[in-house]
């Protein structure tokens, strides 16, 4: 009876469906490079496009340097090296994570503006007045970068470090029979090894720094993103800024495209029959403290001190602040994070699923195509969502009009619907990833035993699946929730209108100079994003191990 409710062709129209539906942003934005230039963009193309290219590639670029000087070595030195707080170092050096990079600008400049703690000091102490000394601009090109590295380094640590931990000695060991020194084992062995992961990481740091704007807006930086809300709020051209968004976007998948060929085109592999765990060194004298320095420093820069300042300004102000205004904050923003998650997870679990159940080259590229909104900063996912629900919006205004004499108005722009779908949207990979890989672990010959029992499908998902991938599916919700609750750009342009959330409100105090007063909501914000770093980590270390045993 329960094969009867199964309709194969209506589970597969519904997945391919939702995973168009899904796509439907992006593609909406990239249209737009195929749209006549207006005067808007040639104005756009005659004064400020070539600082929006110059600015962000030279963002990209001092990131790329920045997150590989800092996530390499420390890698390398917590997996290999023996030394005082290795294990507290192993999971507190992904805590920088945690902080989103506008925050991490608002509590630096704070303390580094001339009427800061830092200038402050420096002139108490050596008596200097205004024009006596130089002090860097924090709020310039290279502080952003300074910035965004300290906050995106995680990324290559972490996979890096995932890497180096798969790594036999045997493979090592090869290269020292053959008479090469340790230096060059670690650059003709060890790095080329772990390259498809240092270059993910990489990968996933740059799209970040191309997808920021609180950080670059803040610091007053000509870039994509802040060119995009320009355009579209101060210009009132939504197909300029459709276009500037369809640019920022062909950025991006040329960083995905080159991820890609650099893959393709070099590749190493681990040949060894047996796994042999790398073993660490003890560190002696004065090597092992500059191992240590070697971990502090980004942890310190990249955590420690903003987390710290932050609290001192909550401190000073938290009879002030926590009010029923702030409570508000806390229940829109958790009203978000976490309708935003259960939706994201359900519509991965329904597309994940379905391309197990079907597995076609048309249906696997469909999901895909669904998940590509990662890949996409959150301005240009605002502009893909907007320009399709406007239209709708205007279409459904102008029937009702015709034929009930009637205004409908704006039933998706400025909703919580148009709000949630751009979340789905841009972080549907990341539940899609935890769903396959929890799929991917139960065997199909259980699929098969149930079915031959008489269940269907939705049974198997529920009776199997669901039970085996709890853990998947909690990591996915986590992941989802922490990345709606730090969500800057799409908030601010499809929230609706006296709808404020936690990081809208650190922002607009920020923005306004009132940086103390911004602290409280930006420190609730790092508070929930330690607890998935945290998970991260120990799902690091256990991979590590699962991987010696397995071997």
């Amino acid at each position: 009876m329960t094969q009867k409710i199964f309709r194969p062709a209506l589970w597969r129209a519904g997945v391919l469906f939702s995973a168009l539906l899904l796509a439907l942003p992006v593609f909406v934005v990239f249209s737009f490079l195929f749209v006549p230039a207006g005067d808007v963009w040639r104005h756009l193309v005659a004064t400020v496009l070539s600082d929006y290219l110059s600015n962000s590639f030279i963002l990209v670029g001092g990131v790329a340097i920045g997150v590989l000087l800092l996530g390499i070595p420390t890698a390398w030195a917590t997996t290999v090296y023996e030394f005082p707080g290795r294990r507290f170092f192993e999971w507190a050096l992904l805590l920088p994570l945690a902080i989103p990079a506008y925050i991490i600008a608002y509590t630096y400049t704070g303390l580094l503006e001339f009427a800061g703690p830092v200038q402050g000091a420096l002139r108490a102490v050596f008596g200097w007045s205004a024009g006596d000394y130089v002090f860097p601009e924090v709020r310039s090109l290279g502080g952003a970068v300074l910035m965004l590295s300290l906050v995106l380094y995680p990324y290559v640590y972490m996979l890096s470090r995932a890497s180096f931990l798969g790594q036999s000695l045997s493979t090592l060991e090869a290269g020292r029979v053959l008479g090469a020194g340790p230096w060059r084992v670690f650059f003709s062995v060890t790095l080329p090894l772990a390259r498809p992961a240092v270059v993910t990481g990489l990968s996933l740091a740059l799209m970040e720094t191309l997808a920021d704007y609180g950080t670059v807006q803040y610091f007053g930086i000509a870039t994509f993103t802040t060119g995009i809300f320009r355009t579209w709020f101060g210009l009132n051209d939504s197909a300029a800024a459709a276009q500037l968004a369809a640019l920022l976007m062909s950025c991006v998948f040329v960083l995905i495209l080159l991820e890609h060929y650099s893959r393709r085109r070099l590749r190493f592999f681990q040949t060894g029959g047996r796994y042999r765990h790398l073993p660490r060194h003890t560190l002696y004298g004065y090597r092992r403290w500059a191992v240590v320095l070697l971990c502090l420093l980004p942890l310190t820069c990249g955590f420690l001190i903003p987390a710290g300042q932050l609290l001192v300004w909550a401190c000073s102000i938290a009879e002030e602040t926590l009010d029923q205004r702030f409570l508000q904050l806390v229940g829109h923003s958790l009203l978000l994070a976490i309708s935003a998650a259960t939706i994201t997870l359900l519509l991965a679990l329904f597309l994940g699923y379905g391309r197990r159940l079907f597995p076609s080259p048309r249906l696997a590229f469909a999901v895909r195509l669904s998940a590509m909104g990662y890949a996409v900063p959150g301005t240009v996912i605002a502009v893909g969502v907007m320009l399709p629900f406007g239209w709708l919006d205007n279409r459904i205004d102008d029937w009702s009009r015709e034929l009930f004499g009637l205004s409908t108005g704006l039933l998706f722009s400025g909703t919580l619907f148009i709000l949630l779908f751009a979340y789905a949207v841009r972080f549907l990979a990341v539940s899609l990833q935890s769903v396959e890989s929890g799929l991917a672990r139960v065997t199909p010959n259980m699929d098969d035993a149930a079915r031959s029992l008489g269940c269907a499908p939705r049974s198997v998902l529920m009776k199997i699946h669901l039970p085996m991938m709890r853990g998947a599916l909690f990591s996915a919700l986590l992941l989802v929730f922490v990345d709606v609750l730090k969500e800057l750009p799409a908030t601010l342009i499809l929230r609706p209108f006296n709808f404020n959330t936690l990081a809208v409100r650190a922002y607009e105090l920020a923005s306004d100079e009132r940086l103390a007063d911004s602290s409280v909501a930006a420190l609730t914000i790092v508070a929930v994003g330690v607890i998935p770093v945290v998970l991260l980590s120990r799902a690091i270390s256990r991979s590590g191990e699962r991987y010696a045993e397995s071997t």
